[in-house]
């Protein structure tokens, strides 16, 4: 045993998920993860459901609906009025989810959620959730300073290990002449299967996510557009592969780069 692994205990991963941990002793066990994949996705996962559970808290956003204009991939990318997907309930158990973490430490209650990311909302399809888990991951990695993704841009066997354990080949998209570059991938837990995000960067800081997952039915679908409490998303499928690209910014922007991530991926 490592010296490093010996020094982390399961008390110091729960505090760092729940983000208590002092700097030093953060950094202490952010060392130790990147030396403990098994551990690293775990703790992934916690800090993936916490997020998806306040982001279902939320009112606004939780669902843009689409809206019709010519061309397949294109009929719901620029209209599109609000609508509640979520329903009542689901905030219901959501804030009851969230007051139980608040009273009681958050980390019993984790055992408790369905799901490698707290899995998918009952009534839910696999399609309205795709884009939930993409912005609930985003939310969780583009804040990282140090570790935003886990193998960077540099390193050759980046899209070689995702696209085998995606299941499909994927190339990363070049988003070079709208000013994002690729920092790098990792690899994200769904409820049945594996997702690769991959991260961009612009000069001022903006970060963009491309998010891929194996769909259980192949089918195609136009572009649809949701607000997920002030990130957009444009989700789509295409075969046995679901796809979704979040960011902060302006529905218009994020069509055209979906456009050029779509034009991409079909070559």
């Amino acid at each position: 045993m490592s010296a490093a692994k010996a020094s982390v205990t399961e008390q110091d991963l729960q505090a760092y998920v729940d983000g208590w941990l002092a700097p030093p002793r953060q950094a202490a066990v952010e060392r130790y993860l990147s030396e403990q994949p098994d551990d690293a996705a775990r703790i992934g996962d916690y800090r993936i459901q916490g997020e998806a559970l306040r982001a279902a808290m939320l009112d606004s956003g939780l669902g843009a609906g689409p809206a019709a204009v010519p061309e397949r991939l294109l009929r719901a990318a620029r209209g599109g009025a609000a609508a509640d997907r979520g329903g009542w309930w689901v905030r219901a158990v959501a804030a009851a989810l969230l007051l139980a973490v608040g009273l009681g430490g958050g980390w019993t209650l984790r055992g408790l959620v369905p799901g490698p990311v707290g899995g998918q909302i009952a009534g839910e399809s696999a399609e309205a959730e795709l884009p939930r888990l993409a912005a609930a991951a985003h939310r969780v990695y583009a804040a990282e300073a140090r570790h935003p993704v886990e193998v960077r841009a540099e390193e050759a066997h980046l899209m070689v290990w995702l696209s085998k354990r995606v299941g499909r080949p994927l190339g990363a998209p070049n988003l070079d002449r709208f000013g994002f570059r690729l920092m790098g991938g990792r690899l994200l837990p769904t409820a049945s299967a594996a997702a690769a995000q991959l991260m961009y960067e612009d000069e001022g800081g903006r970060r963009i996510s491309v998010y891929v997952e194996a769909v259980p039915q192949g089918s195609k679908t136009e572009f649809r557009f949701v607000d997920e409490n002030g990130l957009g998303a444009f989700y789509w499928l295409d075969g046995q592969s679901g796809f979704a690209l979040v960011g902060p910014l302006q529905r218009s922007e994020l069509l055209d780069l979906a456009k050029a991530v779509y034009q991409q991926i079909e070559m």
